[in-house]
């Protein structure tokens, strides 16, 4: 599929929102994938340095 200008290519025939919407849920949903893992992580070695903290100091 070719398209005759820049534009046209950012509507895809009329369904240029579809598609985009698409693509950015995609990427949206790949994000937190990534993201909700490492937050996570980091939550856990904070509580964990916590917890240390405070059975070494008793």
């Amino acid at each position: 599929m070719s398209f005759a200008s820049f534009g046209d290519f950012l509507t895809m025939g009329h369904h240029g929102l579809y598609v985009w919407s698409a693509y950015g849920i995609c990427l949206a949903v790949l994000a937190l994938n990534v993201a909700v893992p490492l937050l996570a992580r980091k939550r856990y070695l904070q509580q964990e340095a916590r917890r240390l903290r405070r059975e070494n100091g008793q």
